[in-house]
């Protein structure tokens, strides 16, 4: 079983200088206690994420750690320009010495696509457009030597936006590309939230819920990893499929469940914020369920209770379903850096030798 740390990094009372370093502390310690991967959420103009732009953060990140995988989860590609998107992610994965995963995805929140001008309904159009080249724009980067590299760069070739010529050719090959990725031949595509749409494409994926909805996801995703429409994780030799958790522990249940009483519906404020701001109705996609902590630890979406309790949700979890990873939220809603550390000490400490070897 492989364990990894999924996050929002919600604004509370610290301030950003603060909240940065207590993160990036936790990644230190997490680096250390052997965490496979950081995998960082994107999310715009809401107390639900109070570091938007993931490259910065995991750029710090991969200077403060040396083991554990960094990556984003998601990265919302409608929201960037896909040429400058290509150029960060070659540059981080080498600031990272190659331990960068990259989870892209196309936004849930109307309000967020809204405010940066674009038509929500647009959003799933412009997010197949920006992958594909994206894709192209990574997928034939080490085929070229520096010397081609260079003569591109110095060709006189006709100046022609990447975008542009994407439209016309399908092709990628005029725009000068002098940097490339550290892995070969790129770093791996995470799609979360859809596992029929990663498994035809061959790309890692994240679920969520009770064991029965883990198995089914489980079962749709290793049918469609059979026969696949296409393989956009050249060099994946086998794609991954994990689920995901909030996570508190404290000494007893009764400590724990007190302070989720409080931090869950902390988290619920922070996620609803834009679609209650602009009137959006979130109902049937409520990670939160209306921020009833007892639902959310009823359907799997919330361990929180002393270190056996993890164990018992852990092993429930691979008996039932067969997964392999599975990555716990630490730090969400009004959680103080002091009570993350110490959940996850007991994580660290008390659960994850039960899983070792």
């Amino acid at each position: 079983m492989r364990f990894g740390i999924f996050d929002h990094m919600e604004l509370g009372t610290a301030s950003l200088t603060e909240l940065y370093e207590e993160r990036l502390r936790m990644l230190e310690y997490a680096d250390e206690a052997g965490f496979w991967c950081y995998h960082k959420a994107e999310h715009h103009f809401t107390p639900l994420d109070s570091a938007p732009s993931s490259t910065v953060f995991l750029a710090a990140a991969s200077q403060r750690t040396h083991r554990i995988r960094l990556g984003s989860l998601v990265m919302l590609l409608p929201f960037y320009e896909p040429l400058r998107f290509i150029e960060e992610i070659c540059m981080l994965d080498h600031l990272c010495g190659g331990r960068l995963e990259v989870g892209v995805g196309k936004g849930i929140s109307p309000a967020e696509h809204a405010l940066w001008g674009h038509d929500p309904a647009t959003a799933r159009e412009r997010f197949e457009e920006a992958f594909e080249i994206v894709r192209i724009g990574l997928s034939d980067l080490h085929r070229e030597s520096e010397a081609e590299a260079a003569a591109d760069a110095d060709g006189g070739r006709v100046l022609e936006s990447a975008v542009d010529q994407f439209r016309r050719t399908g092709s990628a090959d005029r725009v000068p590309r002098p940097l490339r990725t550290l892995q070969r031949p790129r770093p791996g595509f995470w799609y979360p939230g859809n596992v029929d749409y990663a498994a035809r494409h061959r790309l890692h994926t994240i679920t969520a819920g009770p064991p029965p909805a883990v198995r089914h996801a489980m079962d749709v995703y290793r049918a469609g990893l059979e026969q696949p429409e296409a393989d956009w994780n050249p060099g994946v030799a086998e794609p991954v499929i994990g689920a995901q958790a909030h996570i508190y522990l404290a000494a007893t249940e009764e400590a724990a469940l007190e302070r989720v009483r409080q931090a869950f519906g902390a988290y619920h404020r922070n996620l609803t914020r834009l679609w209650r701001q602009y009137d959006v109705s979130i109902e049937g996609i409520d990670p939160t369920f209306g921020g009833s902590f007892e639902a959310a630890m009823q359907f799997n979406a919330l361990v929180a209770g002393p270190p056996e309790a993890a164990v018992e949700h852990i092993r429930r979890m691979a008996a039932d379903t067969g997964i392999e990873y599975l990555t716990f939220a630490f730090g969400w809603g009004d959680l103080t850096h002091d009570e993350i550390m110490a959940s996850m000490r007991l994580f660290v400490e008390e659960v994850m030798p039960e899983f070792a070897g």
